[in-house]
C-alpha cells in the first residue's frame, strides 16, 4: 500500500505539467473535484454506502485543508512562477512539521525517526537542487506554497485526531463537495470562470490529465492516504512524502528527458534510507 501510494501521488506534478497549460489552476481543480463526485455518487447510491452522520463537518474541514488548501496553493504558486523543484522542497517540510506536532496526537517520535526525517529532507533537497531557480519568484508564490504546506499538515493532523475512520466512498464525496464550495468563489473572482468554461482548452492532453487526476490521484491515491492515516502514525504516513520528489524526478526523466544528476541519485538513496528509519518498527 505505501509503495502504490507514493507511485500514484508522485504523478501529481506530471499531471500539472500536462494540464495547466490548457486551464487555469482553480478551474482545473474544480473540474477534478466535480469529476470525483460524478464517479463516486452513483457507486455510493447503488452500494448504499453509510454516511458518517455526526462527523460530516469534521470530515469536510479535513477535506478542505488536504484537498482545496494544499492543491490550490501548490498549483497557483506554480502558475505564478514558483519553480516545481522549490515548491517540492517547501512542501517537503511537512513530515518535519508533523513530527513536531506528534504529541498533539498522543504520538512520540523516537531519535531514530528524527534522524530519518532529517535524512529524508536532505535527500529531497539533493533531488530538487538542480531544478531550483529564483527566476520569476514572487512573495505571492512563496506565500501560496507555505500556505499549501500548512494546509496539508494541519489537515492530516486534524483528520488523524478527529475523523480517522469513515467510509471512504461517502467521506471522499463530503471532502470534495466541501472543496468545491470553497474553491468556486475564488475561481469566479480570479479566473473569470463561467458555465461555458471558456478558459479551458479541451485538448487530448488536457482530457487525459484530467481523467488521471480524477481516477488515479483524487480517488486512488486519496483512498490509499486515508487508509494509511487510519492504520499508521501520522509521522510515518507523512514521511512517505519524502519519496515523492525522487519518484517524480525519475518519471520526468523517463517521460520528458529531464536531467537526473548524480546528486539526485544520492538524494534518492538518502530519502529512501530516511523513510526506512521512520517507518521501521
Amino acid at each position: 500500500m505505501p509503495f502504490l501510494f507514493v507511485l500514484i501521488w508522485s504523478t501529481g506534478f506530471i499531471v500539472a505539467k500536462f494540464g495547466l497549460p490548457y486551464a487555469p489552476p482553480l478551474t482545473f481543480l474544480l473540474l477534478r473535484f466535480a469529476g470525483v463526485l460524478v464517479v463516486l455518487l452513483p457507486i455510493v447510491l447503488v452500494m448504499r454506502a453509510p454516511w458518517p452522520f455526526g462527523r460530516i463537518w469534521r470530515i469536510a474541514i479535513a477535506g478542505v485543508l488536504v484537498q482545496a488548501g494544499y492543491l490550490a496553493g501548490v498549483w497557483c504558486a506554480i502558475k505564478l512562477g514558483m519553480p516545481a523543484g522549490l515548491s517540492a522542497l517547501i512542501v517537503g517540510l511537512q513530515p518535519i512539521l508533523t513530527a513536531f506536532a506528534a504529541p498533539f496526537l498522543g504520538e512520540s517520535v523516537r531519535r531514530r525517526q528524527w534522524i530519518g526525517l532529517i535524512f529524508g529532507l536532505c535527500g529531497v533537497g539533493l533531488v530538487v537542487a538542480n531544478k531550483i531557480s529564483l527566476v520569476g519568484l514572487s512573495w505571492q508564490s512563496i506565500a501560496l506554497c507555505v500556505f499549501a504546506l500548512l494546509s496539508i499538515t494541519i489537515g492530516t493532523l486534524y483528520q488523524k485526531r478527529y475523523c480517522a475512520s469513515f467510509d471512504l466512498r461517502t467521506g471522499t464525496i463530503i471532502q470534495f463537495a466541501a472543496s468545491i464550495v470553497v474553491v468556486l468563489p475564488f475561481a469566479i473572482a480570479f479566473e473569470h470562470l463561467t458555465p461555458a468554461l471558456a478558459t479551458v482548452q479541451w485538448t487530448p492532453r488536457f482530457i487525459g490529465a484530467l481523467l488521471w487526476a480524477i481516477l488515479a490521484l483524487s480517488i486512488g491515491a486519496i483512498f490509499l492516504l486515508f487508509a494509511l492515516i487510519r492504520k499508521s502514525a501520522a509521522t510515518q504516513v507523512t514521511s512517505l512524502l519524502y519519496l515523492t520528489p525522487p519518484t517524480t524526478a525519475v518519471m520526468a526523466w523517463v517521460m520528458f528527458g529531464e536531467a537526473f544528476s548524480v546528486a539526485g541519485m544520492l538524494g534518492m538513496a538518502l530519502a529512501v534510507i530516511g523513510v526506512a528509519l521512520v517507518v521501521r518498527r
